[in-house]
């Protein structure tokens, strides 16, 4: 059993929580995630790990409530237990010898993009954050990125917060300024991260996206999560989560996450109703 340690609620549908789990928090890396249950009878669902803290022997994860299980897990408090948290799975994200990064990060997809940017910091590169969000209410890790970023865009969809308008638009302004880039680090929704690699193509600038939107076992037994890369077939939670963005068949990969949705939602209805009816 893994202790919850802290529970915060980051906006209406995202929450972070911290849980004590030290053989993890040991060898934990940004890039990779865990396979957690709620309890004994749940499913399992990968996670990525969104920070770590091997003295306390903590593991942080951030989460949108989208489904039954995440709902679950978001009716655990502070305090409480849950059933099995295994990791850290997946490759780390390379960030040996960059200079200069630009890190890309889209809605819930910036609790990926955080523990990459804070490694880059640390190692001394230069790190400028992009961070975009459909309006003010959800944005998320405002001051964590501002902490470890040597330049920090927030965009909003509506102009509520920040700059009005896309990543891809922050991206490209920074690009025609003349800024150049060792990397670009793109980690969100599957059609942001395939026009930010259609972007960075343009301007010859290698593209690393993280595919973790598309994974459902985590082990690779599922094979829901295959892609094509370059025109081979790999498997994103053991060939990656990360890839080179100029070479992903993001519509593929598009139309096998867009088969789960409607038993997804479903699901999520169910086990609201259950809720509902147990109060």
């Amino acid at each position: 059993m893994f202790k919850i340690l802290k529970k915060v609620s980051l906006n209406p549908t995202v929450t972070r929580m911290d849980i004590y789990a030290p053989a993890v928090a040991k060898k934990a890396q940004p890039g990779q995630f865990i396979i957690l249950r709620v309890d004994s009878e749940g499913e399992r669902i990968p996670l990525t790990i969104a920070d770590y803290d091997r003295e306390k022997g903590s593991v942080t994860i951030i989460y949108q409530i989208v489904g039954a299980t995440t709902a679950l897990l978001d009716r655990k408090a502070e305090g409480e237990y849950i059933s099995d948290f295994v990791g850290p799975l997946g490759k780390p994200t390379e960030t040996e010898g960059l200079k200069k990064v630009a890190v890309v990060g889209g809605g819930v997809g910036c609790a990926i993009a955080y523990p990459v940017a804070k490694k880059l910091h640390e190692q001394g590169a230069e790190v400028h954050t992009i961070a975009g969000f459909r309006t003010k209410d959800l944005v998320i890790l405002e001051d964590e990125f501002r902490a470890v970023s040597d330049k920090l865009v927030m965009m909003t969809d509506d102009g509520s917060y920040g700059e009005k308008g896309l990543v891809t638009n922050a991206l490209k302004a920074l690009l025609d300024s003349g800024e150049q880039y060792d990397e670009v680090i793109a980690i969100g929704p599957l059609i942001m991260m395939k026009f930010v690699s259609a972007l960075t193509k343009e301007y010859g600038v290698k593209t690393v996206v993280s595919m973790n939107p598309i994974m459902i076992d985590g082990t690779g037994m599922c094979g829901g999560c295959r892609l094509t890369v370059g025109g081979e077939v790999k498997f994103a939670c053991v060939d990656g989560p990360d890839f080179d963005g100029h070479l992903v068949d993001f519509d593929e990969a598009m139309d096998r996450v867009s088969m789960y949705k409607s038993f997804e939602k479903h699901e999520y209805e169910k086990t609201c109703n259950l809720f509902k009816k147990a109060e």
